[in-house]
């Protein structure tokens, strides 16, 4: 099933078939934003190129009801028309598209159910599919019982390379463990991983890979012959930290080899990186992949594999380009490698050329500009990039830019706008602004303001924090549950500042916040603030302040500093650095910031805590998390309610999301979490109160 719109005619909107930047008459934005039109934005989650660049698959990911979560479609953009075809229309989280060399098919996974069938494909495990670029019906290409993990397709589109999971028991305790099966064990019970190859004209399957390790990437190289993995020992995500490394595998030989890590462990500011985004040149010499850290900037590698041993390059970037998340590809048939990465609050591609024998060329920036780029796919033709993209006025679309910029900055083009409504809405003003925070240093933020605002006026300002905390707000639209555009939209000003180790910002703002948690962050957040309430933007008797994750603990710990905020929504947010290591999924995490363990750092721990000083809390607080998060566990949220409500007595409540982990997922749980914060900050925080004639900004912390 398919349909096919050509944009123009859909939308009626001629601003669409115009490049990026170029001006055009626009719809009246006459719409004010709801809470209830964020359920309308669809996002953009990924995108890829067909092998000629004439087409882009993308995955539209989009509230449906009476659905109660988000569903995911396969949608196909023609980027000489700019005509677009929903390819799938199921609640089946399609996703991960790929294409056959000869452009005819789109590969993704899906989970698809039907009726009370047990069997695959429709028993609702993960198989990978395909259906034509034109559309038409969808067909299974696996029927694994337990679904599929991850794949790839061979360059030459005839090989299916595909992981499943197997659960292995240990030895010592096997009867127990078999017989007690419905319980969850600390060790012991892993679900190793296997790599088959499926053979797409005979149709059978081949085991490849059996090692007693889970994959958490698989990529193959362009002739077929190797195979390269990220693995972990087991499936907890804390031995990502630390223990992930990267396997290649010989179809020749069988041979198993794991590329040498010293420069990512021993050599590094801190062993517990992990590894991403494995991505091999069209000649099958080099791997590159990206290792992440808490606290400490990202890095690129690249093995170069030609002749014997393995040589293993760090790439160099400039200092204030932080490589984030995403992925990674070669240019054409090139030695280029492309990626993302921020820079002062704008996301763009970048690409370091001319890799290879411990040798780089210069850096491209192939998408300049203010924007925000979300992912991005090179053709195998070496045309033109594909990038899901937003901006100041709009959520992502997919844009065109030259795969090799010219001498002038290169302009893209516009191909899909998902959300023609956006149009009409009355979108805040949104700006960079920059002050003098702790050392006297320059730190950024971005401010919302509502959209008929005018200088002169001092408004009731939120102050969002961003989570984390190596990461950053953007300079772009976000309408999400967190605090960007509603609040703005509702007559607020929002504040988010990019705090000390935020990225984007050059690598020694990033790393000064190690062992200054609780300090030179939350110094930078009062004194942005300071700032903001000088320049006539904030009125200091009617401020907020809210966060979620990193921006959940830096809530905490900035109601503990002072008490000039009359209301706070603290979501998923830490109280105890200690207790934080001992139960979430990543104690890497705190042992970088804090350097070093509960028992040789206890004080470090403890000054990083907002629960040491739980005591001087005055401001109305609502604590919001998930059920079953295990990134900032419950106990946080329900200590810091316990502490405010029965000893404190600071108007708290407690909201936990059902089932939920580290962000609520559901429509019924992401409207009541909105719900909760408007009805919370309008008790406390209301619109409507005039401001005091000479109030003065509160910079003292209490005493």
């Amino acid at each position: 099933m398919c349909a096919r719109f050509s944009l123009p005619v859909l939308l009626a909107i001629n601003v669409l078939l115009l490049p990026l930047g170029v001006q055009a008459q626009e719809t009246a934005r006459d719409h004010q934003i709801t809470p209830d039109d964020y359920f309308t934005v669809g996002v953009i989650t990924d995108c890829a190129a067909s092998p000629d660049g004439r087409h882009v698959a993308y995955t539209e990911s989009r509230w449906e009801p009476p659905a109660d979560k988000r569903n995911m479609d396969l949608w196909v953009v023609e980027t000489a028309t700019r005509e677009v075809t929903r390819l799938t229309f199921e609640s089946a989280a399609d996703s991960t598209p790929k294409w056959s060399p000869d452009g005819k098919w789109i590969y993704f996974t899906s989970s698809r159910e039907r009726g009370e069938e047990k069997d695959p494909p429709y028993n609702g495990k993960t198989q990978v599919w395909r259906v034509g670029v034109e559309g038409g019906p969808i067909f299974p290409v696996t029927r694994v019982k337990d679904g599929v993990d991850h794949y790839d397709l061979s360059a030459d589109g005839k090989t299916l390379y595909y992981v499943v999971g197997e659960k292995k028991v240990d030895p010592e305790w096997k009867e127990l463990y078999e017989k007690h099966e419905h319980i969850t064990y600390g060790h012991g019970v892993v679900k190793y991983s296997q790599v088959w190859a499926l053979d797409l004209q005979s149709w059978r399957a081949e085991k490849l890979v059996d090692e007693k390790r889970v994959v958490g990437a698989l990529a193959v190289a362009p002739d077929g012959k190797r195979l390269a993995m990220i693995t972990t020992p087991t499936e907890e995500t804390i031995t990502n930290e630390g223990q992930s490394r990267v396997d290649i595998f010989d179809r020749q030989s069988k041979e198993m080899v794991t590329l040498p890590d010293r420069q990512w462990r021993e050599d590094a500011p801190s062993p517990y990186g992990w590894l991403e985004n494995l991505a091999w040149s069209r000649d099958g010499s080099s791997l590159a992949f990206r290792v992440d850290f808490d606290g400490f900037p990202s890095e690129i590698f690249v093995a170069q594999l030609a002749g014997g041993d393995a040589k293993i390059q760090k790439l160099t970037r400039p200092d204030e380009v932080h490589v984030t998340g995403g992925r990674m590809a070669w240019r054409g048939t090139s030695k280029d490698l492309c990626f993302l990465a921020e820079d002062h609050a704008r996301v763009r591609v970048y690409c370091i050329t001319d890799i290879g024998d411990g040798r780089q060329g210069p850096v491209q920036t192939l998408t300049p500009g203010d924007v925000c780029a979300e992912t991005f796919s090179l053709p195998t033709s070496g045309s033109d990039l594909a990038v899901v993209m937003s901006g100041i006025t709009h959520p992502p679309d997919v844009f065109s830019y030259p795969a090799t910029p010219p001498v002038q900055a290169p302009s893209g083009t516009r191909l899909t706008r998902v959300n023609p409504q956006v149009d009409t809405w009355r979108i805040p003003q949104i700006s960079l602004v920059s002050w003098k925070g702790w050392n006297g240093d320059t730190v950024e933020g971005i401010l919302e303001l509502p959209p008929d605002h005018t200088p002169g006026k001092p408004l009731p300002m939120v102050v969002e924090l961003h989570g984390g905390p190596t990461a950053a707000s953007l300079f772009r639209f976000r309408f999400w549950i967190y605090g960007r555009v509603l609040w703005a939209a509702r007559g607020y000003a929002v504040f988010s500042p990019n705090y000390r180790g935020s990225t984007g910002y050059g690598d020694k703002f990033l790393t000064e916040l190690v062992g200054h948690k609780n300090d030179r962050d939350v110094t930078d957040i009062l004194t942005g603030v300071d700032a903001m309430v000088e320049r006539g933007i904030a009125d200091p008797d009617r401020l907020g302040v809210m966060g979620w994750s990193n921006g959940g603990y830096l809530t905490n710990c900035v109601i503990t500093q002072t008490d000039r905020f009359k209301c706070a929504s603290s979501g998923a947010g830490i109280l105890d650095a200690a207790m934080q290591w001992a139960s979430e999924d990543t104690p890497g995490h705190v042992i970088n910031f804090q350097r070093g363990f509960p028992w040789n750092r206890s004080e470090e721990m403890r000054a990083a805590s907002p629960l040491y000083a739980a005591d001087k809390i005055k401001t109305p607080t609502i604590i919001h998390v998930g059920e079953k998060d295990t990134r900032c566990p419950p106990a946080h949220s329900k200590g810091l309610f316990r502490a405010l409500h029965e000893y404190i007595k600071v108007p708290t409540q407690l909201v936990i999301y059902p089932g939920e982990g580290h962000s609520p997922m559901t429509y019924k749980n992401r409207k009541a979490k909105l719900d909760w914060d408007i009805g919370w900050f309008d008790k406390y925080l209301p619109l409507d109160e005039e401001p005091a004639e000479k109030a003065e900004p509160e910079d003292k912390p209490i005493s």
